[in-house]
């Protein structure tokens, strides 16, 4: 019965840095800022991070770019299909 008296705080001081172990974890999982025990941030920068960033910014761009002449083609498309077909036939020979 004795032994029963110190488990209680035994268990009480295992919590603690067993809480903290958890709540680093999910911090982490989360990708929340990470601190060590003094409150103060730790660096998780990463040497291939800025790289990654740096080819899916320009990829991007790239798609942006993409997408602004396929929206002009489909317009000339939207427009062709929808003006008369002599005012279309007037265009092509006004081109020729």
């Amino acid at each position: 019965m004795n032994n029963v008296g110190m488990l209680i705080p035994l268990t009480a001081v295992a919590m603690s840095p067993v809480a903290w172990v958890a709540t680093t974890w999910i911090r982490a999982k989360h990708g929340y800022p990470l601190e060590d025990e003094k409150g103060n941030p730790i660096s998780r920068s990463d040497p291939d991070a800025k790289r990654t960033i740096e080819l899916l910014t320009s990829e991007n761009e790239r798609q942006a770019g993409q997408i602004s002449r396929l929206e002009e083609r489909i317009a000339v498309l939207e427009r062709i299909a929808t003006d008369p077909a002599e005012r279309t036939a007037r265009e092509i020979d006004a081109l020729r």
